[in-house]
């Protein structure tokens, strides 16, 4: 299949609702992660602003029940975009948010989660960012209170706990460098 025009923050929205609706808070934090992804979009080059919206508006995708296919949302949601034809790029955005890589380890799902290479840099940060100061029904938080609310949800000797617990030094230089490269921004 051929790699398709990457499609603009209306469509992916649309897409969004489309598959996420029905799931109630996960629509609500998936807005909500879009629209901190908008507020956040100074922080990255001008030709990859609507890139990290779309990226927002996708991250969650693999929640979805008909596209469940490991039960690891990053992976399921990057495979679902790229079997559309959307970029790799895109598509590793989707599979690698907020530190995929560690669940990934935590689920022996490393080799899947290899089919996208990891980008370094401003939107994925910006991404991470924007994830990980929203709550599950689109609260707003700071990182220290979105850690304490998803151990609370998880428990910190889950799957879920060990690879946000092991993320955190990740997760949160990604959100420092975004807040910098906002404020030299702006």
């Amino acid at each position: 299949m051929s790699v398709q025009e990457r499609p603009g923050p209306a469509a992916a929205a649309d897409l969004a609702r489309e598959l996420l609706a029905p799931l109630g808070a996960r629509w609500a934090h998936t807005q909500q992660v879009a629209r901190r992804a908008a507020e956040l979009s100074a922080a990255v080059p001008e030709p990859d602003r609507d890139l990290l919206v779309v990226a927002a508006w996708f991250h969650d995708l693999g929640y979805a029940p008909e596209l469940v296919q490991t039960g690891f949302h990053p992976i399921d949601g990057a495979r679902y975009l790229a079997a559309r034809g959307h970029s790799p790029r895109l598509c590793a955005l989707v599979a690698h948010h907020s530190a995929a890589t560690y669940e990934a380890e935590e689920r022996g799902l490393s080799a899947e989660l290899g089919d996208w290479s990891k980008e370094d840099g401003p939107v994925p940060d910006a991404l991470w960012t924007a994830d990980m100061t929203t709550g599950p029904r689109g609260q707003s938080f700071d990182y220290s209170e979105r850690l304490a609310e998803i151990l609370a949800r998880y428990e910190p000797d889950s799957i879920v706990g060990r690879a946000m617990t092991r993320a955190r030094p990740d997760i949160s230089a990604a959100i420092e460098r975004t807040t910098v490269r906002l404020g030299a921004a702006t």
